[in-house]
């Protein structure tokens, strides 16, 4: 994991920026340093290019040609650790509606000591030790 990455992105945040909606200067920013998404919320990434009708491999390796994947973005594996946390999280998060790739992206941050960001406001609400930002008010 590259130590100077700024911060851990939500599914939701690097769609908004692959997608050019509201945010995603934001992102852009976060890019322009690093940043890390989980390889849950990345599938979650390639999942809803896929429902737009994108096949998943061939976003897969656009993203990977423009230098997003393995260039700006890191896409880092979680861990046993990291389900125990995902699991901790529930209780804690089931207010907000956290689904569980919610909850990973909040657990790579807890883990890697990053803040995450996402456009998910409900997320404002939550306290579980990791700084949430959001990408639009």
């Amino acid at each position: 994991m590259d130590k100077a990455a700024s911060v851990v992105l939500d599914a939701s945040a690097l769609l908004a920026y692959l997608q050019g909606e509201p945010g995603s200067e934001m992102v852009q920013a976060a890019l322009a340093i690093a940043a890390v998404i989980n390889v849950i919320n990345y599938a979650e990434v390639l999942s809803r290019l896929g429902d737009a009708g994108e096949e998943p491999a061939t976003a897969h390796h656009r993203l990977q040609e423009h230098g997003l994947i393995g260039g700006l973005i890191e896409v880092v594996p979680l861990t046993e650790d990291d389900a125990v946390t995902i699991a901790r999280l529930r209780a804690a998060t089931r207010a907000q509606g956290l689904s569980l790739g919610d909850r990973a992206c909040l657990a790579t941050g807890l883990r890697l000591g990053r803040p995450v960001l996402t456009a998910d406001r409900s997320w404002a609400a939550i306290d579980v030790g990791v700084t949430v930002r959001l990408i639009r008010p």
